[in-house]
């Protein structure tokens, strides 16, 4: 008689270790803003150089999306991750050794594009490899729940490694390597090497035109504060409107001879993904105004040290955690209302916050409850969001959708800490710089940028009735995250 076991799941497996190098680069994003100070010192680097250390990298990281998320689908979605992971690896390895400003500089910049190459394939594993239903619920359930985590983890990291670690702020970057190395072992045994059937062919004049609109959108917002908003920010961003257009024209033109386009505009006539990219630009730009404005309010207009911000904020993470696992058992029947719930209660948790900060001085006991309970609606609504945006979207667009999800949710970030620095730096009277802000602008200045967080939540709570009430689901008997193999070794 022959008896079976339970054994990992390739597929499982492969998605461990894509959503290990994706947690790496989400975390690079912010990861530099805790140890600014002490890389400036220490390489004796200007303020410039040193918001060109940590802008960079989301400016390099955002050209490349979509384009990398294509490239899977053309040559193969395996082999562009693992060219992804070696090129972050080696750039981390550079910018831990950096000596000089514009040496960091540059290696920051390699790890953005790179990053830009690898973290598309996540989204074409998971709809490649995982069928709709329950497995590919609860793999999205693990994207989205990474998203969450990796937004708050950047800045507890960087400080933990920067004021703990032996080598100072040069571990932040040493840490990959490992990472990098476990990723790449993992996704080289176990990582299908799916393509697009037939391969579409490579659209440079999409590549060209979408890099140039991304450009000219992401830069004004990335460095239009430090700047002081000059005349030619506001130019840049109009003439994206322009630049998007002929991408748009394009694209189309391309779709309608079958040539391939970078973007197909099919995916758009899917009012789940359409109305699923304005929730999600919405839901990140609050999320990244907020953390990026209390550590601007704590550290520089209180005086926090980087831990006690580092510990106060882990209240995020932890409300995540509890609200999370209901979210992996029940978002593929609850999608529309998950989403919706979980959105409002993180509006009504900011809120909370900024009215904390607006009456007096905030203290960790004060907060933590205010930045428990977002931590619970983010559980609920991130993990599934991702899966109710591209539930729909056809296996050989997965790639393309990817790119474009991608890309969205770094604008929406981008916009969120450009929104936030006009509402904070307005308090110090047209002071441009973090470090100058006075103590008592602070809490004036948080207060609103929390208040812009809070409604660009409730803004994505509104949006989530445009999203498909359920997901697919498969076989409820089927074990999610193993194979049935006999004794003898061969799958059943």
């Amino acid at each position: 008689m022959k008896t079976g076991i339970r054994v990992p799941s390739r597929r499982w497996l492969a998605l461990a270790a894509v959503l290990l190098a994706t947690f790496m680069d989400l975390v690079d994003v912010t990861i530099v803003n805790v140890a600014l100070p002490r890389i400036q010192d220490d390489l004796d680097a200007g303020y410039a150089a040193g918001q060109w250390m940590a802008a960079v990298y989301a400016l390099a990281y955002a050209l490349l999306l979509i384009t990398g998320g294509r490239l899977g689908d053309i040559v193969g979605r395996r082999r562009v991750f693992l060219a992804g992971i070696v090129g972050f690896t080696i750039a981390s390895a550079v910018a831990a050794a950096a000596f000089t400003p514009g040496m960091l500089i540059c290696a920051r910049a390699a790890q953005g594009a790179f990053a830009g190459i690898m973290v598309p394939q996540a989204l074409s594993v998971i709809t490649v490899q995982f069928a709709p239903g329950r497995e590919r619920t609860l793999a999205f359930s693990l994207y989205g729940g990474l998203l969450g985590v990796a937004q708050v983890s950047g800045p507890i990291l960087g400080a933990v490694l920067t004021e703990h670690g032996l080598l100072g702020w040069r571990a932040i970057f040493l840490v990959n390597i490992p990472v990098g190395l476990i990723a790449f072992a993992g996704a080289a045994r176990w990582m299908d090497d799916s393509r697009a059937e037939p391969p579409p062919r490579l659209d440079p004049v999409g590549v060209a035109l979408i890099s140039a609109a991304s450009l000219l959108l992401m830069f004004p917002l990335v460095q239009g504060r430090e700047y002081g908003w000059p005349w030619w920010c506001a130019a840049l961003l109009v003439a994206a409107v322009p630049a998007l257009l002929a991408f748009a024209a394009y694209e189309r033109r391309r779709e309608r001879r079958n040539s391939g386009p970078l973007v197909p505009p099919r995916l758009f006539a899917q009012r789940s993904f359409t109305a699923g990219l304005v929730l999600a630009l919405a839901l990140f730009a609050g999320v990244s105004a907020c953390f990026i404005t209390l550590t601007w309010g704590l550290q520089f207009g209180l005086g926090w040290p980087p831990m006690k911000v580092a510990l106060t904020g882990l209240a995020w993470p932890a409300g995540v955690a509890c609200t999370a696992q209901y979210t992996h058992r029940h978002g593929h029947a609850r999608a529309r209302r998950l989403v919706g719930a979980g959105t409002l209660v993180m509006a009504v948790a900011l809120a909370g916050l900024s009215v904390l900060v607006a009456v007096g001085e905030p203290t960790p006991a004060a907060m933590v409850p205010w930045l428990f309970a977002a931590g619970l609606g983010m559980g609920l609504a991130l993990p599934i969001l991702a899966n109710a945006v591209i539930s729909d979207v056809p296996v050989h667009d997965a790639g393309a959708a990817s790119g474009v999800f991608n890309s969205i949710t770094q604008l929406g970030g981008v916009a969120g800490v450009a929104a936030a620095g006009l509402l904070y730096f307005a308090a110090a009277h047209g002071t441009a710089a973090a470090g100058t802000a006075s103590t008592a602008a602070a809490p004036d200045g948080t207060a609103r940028a929390l208040a812009f967080s809070a409604a660009a939540c409730l803004a994505a709570a509104a949006l989530s009735g445009l999203l498909p009430r359920s997901i697919a689901s498969d076989d409820p008997g089927r074990l999610p995250f193993s194979d049935t193999v006999e004794t003898s070794g061969r799958p059943r």
